[in-house]
């Protein structure tokens, strides 16, 4: 059975879709007023894994992202750059998804934008109005919170209680400090549309409301975000739609933890605002993800060089179990009969099977990817101890596969997008005597050859130094009874 946390009613219980094989979820996306950071990367690589994990599953899942390409921010950030606030949010739409896409989180299936519904935003709007929930005032529409008697239930706010703190800011039109804008009338020099209420632009909430109706339906399965848009922003989407069409919004509700830089609250006015681009320019991809997934999506996250860093290592134990494993399998496939084994391969059959056994229930219980880990370090563990037996190359074969399916649910194992750069590698085996021709596997060889030969004369400095380089330019030489192996870090 899998269980989710359900933050509507703040309680795990199984989770059972609207249709049986088929999983529908929403999740916020970006306001794309700059290049996305590191506090996005946490939210929408939990999400990647939620969803690859349904799939394992069987599930066939749609997945939709909107994008907020309208928005105060970004029209103040076109503005300071004399751009059109639409072009400009075209612009940092497409850097946010190649930043995702660098960082190996698989792309949502849809991403609507709020520029492009605005007709359906009216309409729903309309319907608001129609059942008596929202009033005009002055070309702005509000949302009437006093008259939607379930207003907090996400949150478990009390309406009283929140009405101590709010306030009416200058120029706004509400009844009740507690009200929010459902349309905004149109101002000098931003982008606006004709509607019934006269020229404006959609409120912030609005949008989620009415693209996730659109494209899943109603009730859909997750809505998820990070958990700082509990309140209001989820709040009132759930307001809104369930206001509009008198129907259940969204099933469970997934929110994920807050992160934070070396201890601290990530802020621009503390120094430690970091984007996708700045962490990429430090950290390997993989190492970054599989930092993410050590901690639990609800959880409160630690970025630091020193976690990082303890990710990576511990990423290159996993791989390095994978190549011996791959070496040790050979061409042998990995559908095997247990039956068919020997006692050596029964019992590491058996290991395998406890490995998937253990995964599953550690994400059967609301995604928890750290216990997950937990599993594949334990079976990297196990597996070494069997591979010093020499099992059958086809239990190698099976074990290769199915750490690649598990850590494929993790986002381990992408294939790599860059290519390398021989010329570094053909240079150095130049000055070592080599010629440096041919391509990677080639070049490689010869440096691992070259190196061979000064261990054997005892020329350690040689050796070291090649071996060092190497490290610098991101490969990790092991020496083994079989000889020296490399592989990219």
């Amino acid at each position: 059975m899998l269980a989710v946390y359900n933050t509507l009613g703040r309680v795990k219980q199984e989770f059972v879709p609207v249709d049986d094989d088929r999983v529908k979820m929403y999740v916020c996306g970006m306001t794309v007023y700059s290049d996305a950071h590191i506090g996005h990367a946490r939210t929408y690589l939990a999400f990647d894994i939620i969803r690859r994990y349904l799939e394992y599953r069987g599930y066939e899942v749609t997945y939709v992202q909107n994008i907020t390409d309208v928005d105060d921010k970004i029209i103040g950030a076109a503005g300071e750059r004399g751009m059109d606030p639409l072009g400009y949010s075209a612009l940092y739409t497409e850097r946010c998804l190649e930043d995702m896409d660098r960082l190996g989180i698989r792309r949502a299936d849809l991403y609507p934008k709020a520029s492009e519904h605005i007709q359906d935003i009216i309409a729903m709007i309309a319907d608001i109005m129609d059942n008596g929930y929202a009033y005009a005032a002055d070309g702005d529409v509000y949302f009437s919170v006093e008259r939607f008697p379930d207003y907090g239930k996400l949150s478990g706010q009390q309406v009283d209680e929140m009405k101590a703190g709010a306030r009416i800011a200058p120029g706004e039109q509400k009844r009740n400090p507690l009200d929010f804008a459902l349309w905004k009338a149109a101002k000098p020099g931003e982008p606006s549309w004709p509607s019934p209420w006269g020229e404006g632009r959609p409120g912030w909430h609005i949008e989620c409301s009415v693209m996730s109706s659109v494209y899943l339906g109603m009730p859909f399965d997750i809505h998820g975000g990070g958990r700082d848009l509990i309140f209001p922003h989820h709040e009132n989407e759930i307001t809104q739609a369930e206001a509009a069409t008198r129907k259940q919004f969204a099933r469970y509700w997934l929110h994920s933890g807050m992160l934070k830089v070396n201890g601290e609250k990530m802020s621009k006015s503390l120094g430690n605002f970091v984007t996708i681009r700045d962490a990429l320019e430090r950290w390997d991809a993989e190492a970054l993800r599989f930092f993410f997934a050590s901690y639990h999506y609800r959880s409160p996250a630690d970025f630091s060089e020193k976690n990082v860093e303890q990710a990576r290592r511990g990423l290159e134990r996993i791989h390095r179990l994978r190549d011996d494993l791959r070496a040790a399998a050979g061409d042998a496939d990995a559908a095997v009969d247990k039956e068919t084994l020997d006692k050596r391969g029964k019992a590491f059959y058996d290991v395998i099977q406890m490995f998937r056994k253990d995964f599953e229930e550690a994400m059967d219980d609301d995604f928890n990817t750290p216990e997950a880990v937990a599993a594949i370090f334990s079976f990297v563990k196990e597996a070494n101890r069997h591979l010093q037996d020499g099992p059958p190359p086809e239990i190698c074969a099976r074990a290769q596969s199915v750490l690649e399916q598990l850590g494929g649910v993790l986002t381990l194992f992408q294939e790599e997008a860059e290519e390398v750069d021989l010329a570094p590698l053909a240079d150095l085996a130049r000055r070592y005597g080599g010629s440096g021709d041919g391509e990677l596997e080639a070049v490689m060889g010869e440096l691992l050859a070259i190196r061979q030969r000064a261990r054997k004369e005892k020329d350690w400095a040689t050796a070291d130094a090649i071996r060092d380089r190497l490290a610098d330019l991101g490969f990790e030489v092991q020496d083994t009874p079989e000889g020296a192996k490399w592989r990219r870090l």
